[in-house]
């Protein structure tokens, strides 16, 4: 920096992380300062190798990032004119290693109080962060170096011996190894489930007075739970309850409050985004990136619309609480209002430094800047915004009632529920990944009351396995174990997604033949680095050293002693072998030679091959039927990948017939022609015909933007590329044409500076 001369005007340089944030913050600090971003980190570990001495405490070579030339000397430019520089990167551990990179870059002074930080990108947000700079906190530096360091190490020694033991490309890594080990363990749940029998008997009823009937389960016989095994059994139950009298045997009443769940950390954001919304977690991370970093509203300029989105806290500070209140009293009313604030309590061991997620300016309502945000960004914004809206609001009151019947020796049980007071569900409800048994009306009912049979069900049910993991329930399970930090969730998903070791089956995550291999390889030769409790100890450690209990080199010398000595063993124990993947069957015959045909995965995907390759080389595109019929020519229309993995529709006559889509069909006919509708993509997406000259449709909605994120990976060194064989002398089949409509891919937007390989 300058020296600075008595009568000057100081000019000051404030460096953040992203070029939308640098943008917003400019507006609110006017001409004095000049706002350039870094656009992520500077510096990092070479790719090429290890880059760590692990001979020498753990030393790490540091080099800037290739491609960023032009950006290093544009900073150190502005900071060699710049007498006060500011460093005011995202306020977590990543944050302040980039700002410490950052100093190391630009020859600052460590002891100079110039690290800002922002919890939201506002103008009071701002105002007050430049007004409390402080020094780069070393602890949290070195928390995120260690974080880093052990990524390292750990994916670029897992990964090479992978590619020895089973095949080249594949990596390991500390979070993402568990993530698949709990994926691959619930698959072995599932496969393991005995599945029972089990029967109830249901009795609908009529009071009295009462015009409908209401239900009513058997529960007891003589005092004792009944267990209904089989359908003779049941039978049996039903013949004695024939001719029964049926009457109440007691009432209960009573009230039931419900509590609004707490404002959102980045794993519930997560998690309720995926349940309501259908988000993956890094499309609802690149929405709470834009929605921080701020945003164009019509009227207001850039604006921050929400707090920082990499949290576990759920502190809300009194200025948000005190908007949140009169939003409610000038909206709903006083009777909205609980008794008292609710203050809620973070969970044990989460970092505190700022608060929840919430909406920066709380009397920003999601309508009001409806049309200057994204689909994304608004569906988020609106979530997060009556979240907490509603977490500072009244309890919703049930009255509920609880009836005993009697019929003999047999008691049934009946239960229903009024809203007496709506509380916070008239802007809010929390989703769960479990489907909540409906409740009934029940007719005005009193002890002794004489109850109608209308008809006694026998109901033959099964015992369920426990479900796959959905992203949300992995996110939840991920965080209840203390695996990984909030920001981690969602590239570690991405990770194991594009490693092919797990898969989607709808919403569900289940585990590829690869996924499973390389679990038990894991387990056997590895089993601390796949073991939760191991994983979530070592997250303890990374938190004391970001509290400065104990030391980050240590912490490192401690690991490697046990994980080197594990790795020079399953050398020994695996020397000479190398593990062969199945090639999963399907009951598709090879039109060329008989044989089943083999899944395979290639450059754009999996693939069918004959297995008698290389006498048979016979491929196939996998088709997936939906049920749909070609508007053109009657064909079956399938679903199909576009090259970048985009999903759409088409006839399975292409190239002759060139029917394409990116609408789903359904199962419904058009009422006017017959021919398959076809619903608009994008949640609640029109429905339509697309027969030529028909024009039919109903409903009306925008469609679904295109999410856009950068697949993130954890640390594998480069693979080492082989000589490619020598091709044959053979002709080139003519490339085939693409489909005269084929819809063009829509553009996605570039993913936000820092990105979602982030820690907090």
């Amino acid at each position: 920096m300058r020296e600075e001369n008595v009568g000057d005007i100081l000019s000051k340089l404030v460096i953040v992380e992203s070029p939308a944030k640098a943008k917003t913050i400019q507006k609110y600090l006017g001409k004095d300062f000049q706002v350039i971003a870094s656009v992520g980190h500077v510096r990092d570990l070479p790719k090429s190798t290890l880059g760590v001495d692990v001979e020498n405490h753990f030393k790490p070579k540091y080099i800037n990032i290739r491609g960023k030339e032009a950006l290093i000397r544009e900073l150190k430019s502005a900071a060699k004119e710049s007498d006060i520089i500011y460093l005011a990167t995202d306020p977590d551990r990543e944050g302040e290693a980039i700002s410490w990179h950052l100093a190391n870059l630009l020859s600052l002074d460590m002891e100079e109080s110039n690290r800002v930080t922002f919890n939201e990108i506002t103008k009071s947000g701002v105002k007050s962060g430049m007004e409390h700079p402080r020094r780069i906190d070393q602890s949290l530096v070195d928390a995120q170096q260690a974080r880093r360091i052990l990524d390292r190490i750990v994916g670029y020694k897992l990964s090479p011996f992978l590619w020895k033991k089973v095949k080249s490309g594949l990596s390991a890594g500390r979070v993402q190894s568990v993530a698949v080990r709990l994926i691959v363990d619930r698959e072995n749940e599932i496969r393991a489930f005995q599945v029972e029998e089990y029967w109830t008997i249901d009795a609908s009823l009529f009071a009295e007075s009462g015009k409908k009937p209401f239900s009513a389960k058997l529960q007891f016989r003589a005092g004792e739970k009944v267990d209904i095994h089989t359908a003779a059994e049941a039978d049996a139950i039903a013949g004695e309850l024939q001719g029964k009298a049926f009457a109440v045997k007691s009432v209960k009443n009573g009230v039931r409050k419900k509590s609004p769940a707490p404002p959102f950390t980045t794993s519930t954001l997560q998690q309720d985004a995926s349940r309501k919304l259908g988000f993956q977690a890094r499309r609802t991370m690149k929405a709470a990136q834009e929605l921080y970093e701020g945003v164009d509203v019509q009227g207001q300029g850039a604006i921050g619309l929400i707090t920082y989105m990499r949290t576990d806290s759920q502190r809300i500070s009194e200025e948000a609480m005190s908007a949140a209140e009169a939003f409610i009293r000038g909206r709903y009313g006083d009777e909205y209002l609980p008794g008292s604030r609710r203050i809620y309590k973070s969970k044990k061991g989460a970092q505190d430094g700022h608060e929840a997620i919430r909406p920066s300016v709380p009397a920003i309502t999601p309508e009001e800047v409806r049309s200057s945000l994204t689909s994304d960004q608004y569906k988020l914004y609106k979530l997060i915004w009556e979240r907490f809206i509603a977490s500072q609001m009244a309890n919703c009151l049930l009255d509920t009632v609880s009836v005993d019947i009697e019929a003999g020796e047999y008691l049934f049980k009946a239960s229903g529920y009024t809203v007496r007071f709506a509380g916070y569900t008239v802007l809010y409800e929390q989703g769960t990944d479990e489907e909540e048994e409906k409740s009934e009306m029940l007719p005005p009912l009193a002890a002794g009351d004489p109850l109608r049979v209308d008809a006694l069900a026998p109901n033959q049910h099964f015992t369920q396995p426990p479900a796959r993991y959905t992203e949300a329930s992995l996110i939840k399970t991920l965080e209840e174990n203390g695996i990984g930090r909030p920001s981690t969730y969602a590239p570690t998903i991405s990770t194991i997604l594009a490693r092919n070791y797990v898969e989607r089956e709808g919403r569900s995550i289940k585990p590829t033949v690869l996924g499973e291999i390389i679990t038990g390889l894991m387990c056997e030769q590895f089993p601390s680095i796949v073991d939760a409790d191991f994983t979530a100890k070592m997250e303890s450690q990374l938190d004391d050293v970001e509290d400065g209990k104990i030391d980050w080199v240590s912490t490192l010398d401690n690991f490697y002693g046990d994980f080197s000595k594990a790795l020079e063993n399953a050398e020994k124990n695996m020397d000479g072998t190398r593990i062969k993947i199945p090639d999963e069957e399907t009951d598709v015959v090879c039109e060329k030679c008989g044989r089943n045909m083999v899944v395979k995965t290639g450059r754009f995907g999996k693939f069918l091959a004959c297995p008698g390759y290389p006498e048979c080389k016979n491929t196939k595109k996998i088709v997936k039927e939906t049920g749909g019929v070609c508007p053109l020519c009657g064909g079956r229309v399938l679903e199909k990948k576009s090259k970048s993995g985009k999903v759409f529709f088409g006839c399975e006559k292409y190239p002759e017939c060139t029917f394409t889509t990116w609408d789903a069909p359904v199962t419904d006919q058009c009422p006017d022609c017959g021919s398959t509708l076809f619903r608009k993509k994008g949640r609640g997406g029109k429905i339509h015909c697309l027969k030529p000259g028909c024009g039919y449709e109903e409903g009306l909605a925008a469609p679904e933007k295109e999410e856009a994120a950068a697949v993130e990976t954890d640390d594998m060194p480069p693979v080492e590329k082989k000589t490619p064989a020598k091709k044959t002398a053979s002709k080139k089949a003519p490339a085939k044409k693409a489909p005269a409509k084929k819809p063009a891919a829509k553009k996605t937007a570039g993913k936000s500076a820092g990105g979602e390989s982030r820690e907090s």
